[in-house]
């Protein structure tokens, strides 16, 4: 029996990265609150969708959250030669009713109510140790994840040593030209003004 075809909407919007675009879809795509995201084509094999996107050559890394596919491609081609044909893809594929993701990466996560090595749901920042460690989670969550999903990423908390925060960026915010001006002059002093012990917001090394 052929899956039923569902009428699917997907549009391109450019993001602060000039080497990632986000593909907006006009329906969900993944659990609510979670995300993935695939750095190669080996990390996909558990991701049909985000597999069959790195059959093009360009195509660096995917990362998927709510409604949304952010793409970064590598230079070997401009946007302005590949956007249709992606966007064209994807929508396809979801009109099928396909798998977007088979599973979940796993890791240990912050969860609403507890603090445990699952499947990523609601966030997906490392469990905190220390009354510290939540509220920078807080700060993140409450101030700082909507602003860079609107622009196809995800900074994540990963460590707070000697008032040092380690964060992760994802989808658009890897690599982009704009991120160390958005964690010093932004989420830095955020952080020192509503958490006393920071006193430095840098990014994990991928």
């Amino acid at each position: 029996m052929e899956k039923k075809i569902i009428p699917v909407v997907v549009y391109a919007e450019s993001t602060p990265n000039p080497a990632s675009m986000k593909f907006v879809a006009n329906h969900m795509l993944i659990a609510e609150g979670a995300t993935a995201q695939y750095l190669s084509a080996t990390e996909s094999l558990k991701a049909p969708l985000p597999a069959k996107l790195f059959q093009f050559p360009f195509v660096k890394g995917v990362f998927i959250s709510a409604n949304y596919i952010t793409v970064t491609k590598s230079d070997i081609v401009s946007w302005d030669d590949i956007t249709l044909e992606l966007r064209e893809l994807l929508r396809d594929y979801l009109s099928k009713g396909l798998p977007v993701i088979n599973e979940l990466p796993t890791k240990e996560v912050a969860t609403d109510s507890s603090f445990q090595t699952t499947t990523s749901v609601f966030t997906e920042h490392a469990a905190p140790q220390t009354d510290a460690e939540t509220k920078i989670i807080e700060v993140l969550e409450q101030y700082v994840r909507p602003a860079v999903e609107q622009d196809g990423g995800l900074i994540t908390f990963e460590s707070f040593v000697d008032g040092i925060v380690t964060v992760q960026l994802k989808g658009s915010c890897s690599g982009c030209p704009s991120s160390t001006i958005t964690l010093k002059a932004g989420i830095e002093a955020l952080l020192k003004r509503m958490v006393p012990d920071v006193k430095e917001v840098v990014a994990m090394a991928l």
